[in-house]
């Protein structure tokens, strides 16, 4: 049954591909999600999209030219704003340079799991539904601050920042002699209820530290540690049945069986952390290690962003990965300063993203003024932690 918007209609996919069965393989795995138009070629996309304005997404195989695709799509003001996932096998695509800037919202290599992106589509699915209802989508949680954490977070902080001002002002002069760049650092969270909001802390790393994120996959703490299974590999169901390969996929030319795609896919990590992080200022050591660096988050937690205790506020492309009804149940407690994973597994390179997980959807059932209490105890305790990360 087709996912249906506030309005009754259906979220509408053009995907653009010559390969008949490549067309017929995706509206397979993805008719029942949203309803798809197939368009053959580089020219019938332009018309449909011009043709049927409420296309929601454009599905666009890399190669019959995005290049020529995206520039016509940019000059027509009637296609300007439609969003486009690529499908390419071209890994060192910049989603920050034109044309894909502002289009292309994000990058898949041919042979991906079909259900890396589904999760995809159901939340664009359920960004537009929230868009259209004005944000009053039905939801599974009730995600609503306490008023007893909103009255203690405004006055806590309200004083902690008059208390720290001397401290704060001299961190923010040591941090501008220390290496160029900006004072503050602000980044976009996703906290509570899916509220995006700038998230504040002093700078500790290097100006070009996003550029270098992509280079680093090998040291994320969160990384599956397992062998790597050869490309030739088969799945249990294959092995017991004694055949060759039932689900093939064809993968930078060779062929891999799809269930094991999926499951190094899966072993991927969610979450983003690193130990002796090389984009790290000499100053910023010092900061982190001491959680000085998180103060000007007191002023997140003044507006009603964050709470001093709760679940870490979570950037976009991470909270995406987090949509299934288990994981989405995590974003019901307000974000925090500090919280329940923190004080369990603060600075534990052994703990997994699922670990995570579960204890964040644990606080947002239990989440209380004695859960609290007993949070920051802990807190106030582990703030000088030795670990460097």
């Amino acid at each position: 049954m087709l996912t249906e918007l506030a309005n009754g209609t259906a979220f509408r996919v053009l995907y653009v591909e010559n390969d008949p069965q490549m067309a017929a393989d995706f509206n397979q795995a993805f008719g029942q999600t949203a309803s798809i138009t197939v368009a053959r070629s580089l020219k019938e996309a332009l018309y449909y999209l011009e043709a049927e304005p409420d296309i929601d997404l454009v599905v666009f195989n890399d190669r019959l030219n995005s290049t020529l695709f995206l520039n016509a799509v940019r000059n027509n003001p009637v296609t300007a704003k439609v969003s486009t996932i690529l499908l390419t096998d071209n890994p060192s695509i910049d989603l920050h340079a034109e044309p894909f800037r502002g289009r292309v919202i994000d990058v898949f290599n041919y042979g991906y799991a079909e259900e890396s992106l589904q999760t995809r589509l159901s939340y664009l699915i359920r960004k537009k539904q929230y868009a259209e209802t004005g944000g009053n989508v039905e939801k599974p949680v009730q995600v609503r601050m306490p008023i007893w954490k909103r009255v203690f977070d405004f006055v806590g902080a309200f004083i902690l920042l008059l208390l720290l001002s001397p401290i704060l002002l001299v961190v923010a002069i040591l941090v501008k002699l220390d290496s160029k760049g900006p004072i503050f650092y602000g980044s976009k969270r996703v906290g509570m209820g899916y509220k995006v909001f700038n998230m504040y802390k002093f700078r500790t790393m290097r100006t070009d530290a996003d550029k270098m994120l992509s280079s680093m996959a090998s040291l994320n703490m969160y990384n599956t540690k397992k062998e790597e299974e050869p490309a030739d590999a088969l799945c249990e169901a294959c092995q017991l049945a004694g055949t060759g390969c039932q689900r093939p996929l064809f993968l930078d030319d060779k062929q891999v069986c799809e269930d094991v795609h999926f499951r190094t896919e899966k072993a991927k990590a969610m979450f983003s952390k690193f130990k002796e992080d090389p984009r790290v200022t000499r100053l910023g050591k010092f900061l982190r290690n001491t959680s000085i660096d998180e103060l000007p988050q007191f002023y997140n937690i003044l507006r009603g962003d964050m709470s001093f205790v709760g679940n870490r506020p979570l950037p976009p492309y991470e909270a995406e990965k987090l949509t299934a009804a288990g994981y989405a149940r995590r974003f019901a407690a307000p974000a925090g300063l500090t919280g329940l994973w923190q004080v369990t597994k603060r600075g534990g390179a052994a703990v997994s993203d699922q670990e995570r997980i579960q204890l964040d959807v644990l606080y947002a059932k239990k989440f209380s003024f004695k859960t609290d209490l007993m949070i920051v105890i802990r807190t106030l305790k582990a703030v000088w932690q030795k670990e460097n990360v």
